[in-house]
């Protein structure tokens, strides 16, 4: 019998090579949860709060999903929330999706976006904005591996130096990593529309916060930053005084 490989098979088959170095040079207690950054941690219990409810049958996953008429015509607004958190039932497929997630939007967290809170906030919340207003044209229902796949790009292009390996046949750089994890998606039959969602807001995202604001200094444009958080993230995020700091 031929069993089709999924997308998130294909995603732990292709970041396998690259687990086994990273647990060897870190001990167990690093992976201790209350280790995990803030907004990763929330993330992450949101998730598997959302499956394990699932699991014991408290809630039902056809009440997740994304859709349309039910979110802006019959009021049910969690969705628009809960396509982020839910991951499919507990499997093997569900602890290696839970990993790719706090591996990446952890390193973006402690890396980029260290004391950033609110620029990390601001970075998810773009993602969720755009991805949930393409949604309704391209009949996607859960948009969580989208998101991760965000973090995924975005990481890459801000560690472009860092060498990865892809099954131990070659290496590349890690803004190619998304590619890579594409591109054999696409060989092996798999949908890519998820992934590539993912690509292009992470990608909209990088210029706007990254590219942008370079070439605006460099043209003397007035408006230099976009993606600025307002003072109110700033507040709920504690990083007001140091927003207020750096201005002065």
């Amino acid at each position: 019998m031929v069993r089709t490989i999924n997308s998130s098979e294909l995603h732990r088959g292709i970041i396998t090579c690259n687990i086994n170095p990273f647990l060897s040079n870190i001990s167990l207690n690093h992976f201790r949860y209350m280790d995990i950054p803030v907004i990763s941690r929330l993330y992450f219990t949101g998730a598997f709060l959302t499956t394990a409810g699932c699991a014991l049958d408290i809630i039902s996953p056809f009440s997740l999903y994304f859709n349309f008429d039910l979110i802006f015509f019959q009021g049910q607004i969690w969705r628009l929330l809960t396509t982020y958190l839910f991951f499919g039932m507990f499997s093997i497929d569900f602890i290696f999706h839970m990993y790719f997630l706090v591996r990446y939007c952890r390193m973006l967290e402690e890396g980029d976006f260290r004391g950033r809170t609110a620029h990390f906030v601001m970075m998810i919340m773009f993602g969720v904005i755009f991805m949930t207003a393409v949604a309704p044209f391209v009949s996607v229902h859960f948009l969580g591996s989208s998101l991760t796949f965000m973090m995924v790009y975005v990481w890459g292009r801000r560690n472009e130096d860092i060498r990865m390996s892809f099954l131990g046949v070659f290496t590349f750089n890690a803004p190619y990593l998304p590619w890579v994890m594409l591109t054999f998606s696409m060989l092996l039959g798999n949908g890519v529309l998820m992934d590539a969602i993912g690509i292009i807001v992470g990608h909209t995202y990088y210029f706007l916060e990254y590219v942008y604001p370079a070439v605006a200094e460099i043209r003397g444009w007035r408006r230099k930053k976009i993606l600025e958080p307002p003072r109110i993230l700033h507040w709920i995020c504690g990083t007001y005084h140091e927003q207020a700091l750096h201005r002065d």
